[in-house]
């Protein structure tokens, strides 16, 4: 991994107060100390309990450690009733901590139960991905997917702490950089045309200098910290964190997930400069100025089939729309400022989305 730098501890407010981000280059469980053991139930993700055996020994032969692997499925909602049970079996009691170790559907699947189980419990999230470190750790959302609605239900419930070890984007597969890349790419555009070309022209040399990674991720953090401290339920500024997602769900659920959630948002951003521009609510200037980055960080899905009608009636039941046929969209304007617009869910709708795919065909990318 090489020398890195240790960033100072982040201080995020919250309805439930506030909640403290701490930064390391190697897993750190000191805190972990048999008093915290005592009244801890440890979540993990099954991969991450494979790779770290042997640091993680002791915490994953507990009793009431839950392994779970890091698929949309378990993060159903029709799967909670079997974590409800494990966690009552091991007498979890309200004075009891869960305490997460695994990315973002670790944290949605952790974040909801705390929430609810015993009216709630505190949890603490050390996060493994870098899609998680860099953007979803910190918000207090969870996530949850009832039925074939994908985050239909959730709740606002920070966790007490949280552990950023830099040691965990080692493990990681090009894939999930790449999708941990595509969530960092979106939070420098909500921030500013300029912090976006800034992480444009530094997108190569992320994947090779491992400093440059982390000062984005923590720079990632402080943009998003700023936005969610002004509007922690999702009701004013921060609708533009949902900025790609709704494109971005789509193709997941079109694409049965072959897309990873962080790619995906990626050309979520790239249609919704698309079709802002063919609406005449932006300009084309915005899409071609970020179309080339974008394009680098999807390029190795441009072969991955997205039927057009699951993708419509993904999009169809996003949460954010309103009345019977608007789709609420995060799209920029004339002025590159990001904001919702609601747009009819109509055949030319449909068509827009036609003629983004057909201009990058040459990409592979088909809709059938």
């Amino acid at each position: 991994m090489g020398a890195s730098r240790v960033f100072e501890s982040l201080n995020i407010h919250s309805h439930k107060g506030p909640y403290q981000v701490y930064f390391s280059e190697m897993m750190t469980l000191d805190v972990l100390d048999d008093e915290v053991l005592q009244s801890s139930h440890f979540i993990i993700d099954k991969k991450i309990a494979e790779i770290y055996n042997k640091k993680l020994k002791k915490i994953i032969n507990l009793p009431s450690t839950l392994l779970i692997e890091a698929i949309e499925q378990n993060k159903s909602l029709d799967q909670f009733p079997q974590y409800v049970e494990h966690f009552v079996k091991h007498k979890i009691r309200r004075n009891h901590c869960l305490i997460a170790l695994g990315g973002g559907i670790i944290q949605d699947i952790t974040c909801f139960l705390a929430s609810t189980i015993l009216r709630g419990v505190h949890w603490w999230f050390y996060p493994t991905t870098l899609l998680s470190q860099a953007d979803s750790c910190i918000g207090s959302k969870s996530s949850v997917n009832c039925g074939n609605i994908k985050n239909i239900l959730g709740t606002y419930n920070p966790p007490k702490q949280i552990y950023i070890c830099a040691e965990f984007i080692n493990s990681l597969d090009h894939v999930d950089v790449r999708s941990g890349v595509g969530e960092m790419l979106k939070v420098h555009a909500i921030d500013s045309v300029e912090s976006f070309d800034q992480i444009a022209r530094d997108y190569e040399k992320l994947f090779i200098n491992f400093s440059i990674m982390l000062n984005y991720v923590y720079r990632s953090l402080v943009i998003k910290k700023n936005i969610i401290e002004q509007d922690e339920f999702d009701q004013g500024v921060r609708n533009v964190m949902n900025y790609g997602h709704t494109f971005g769900h789509a193709i997941e659920s079109a694409t049965k997930y072959q897309i990873p959630h962080g790619v995906a948002v990626t050309i979520g951003m790239d249609i919704a400069n698309y079709v802002s521009a063919e609406f005449g609510y932006g300009v084309q200037e915005y899409f071609h100025r970020m179309h080339p980055t974008l394009k680098k960080n999807y390029h190795q899905f441009v072969d991955t089939e997205i039927s057009i009608q699951p993708f419509i009636d993904a999009i169809s039941k996003d949460k954010k729309n309103r009345g019977k046929n608007q789709l609420g969209l995060i799209l920029p304007d004339k002025t590159n400022k990001l904001s919702r617009v609601y747009l009819d869910n109509d055949e030319r709708f449909k068509l827009t989305c036609q003629k983004y795919l057909a201009e990058i065909r040459a990409l592979g990318i088909a809709m059938t």
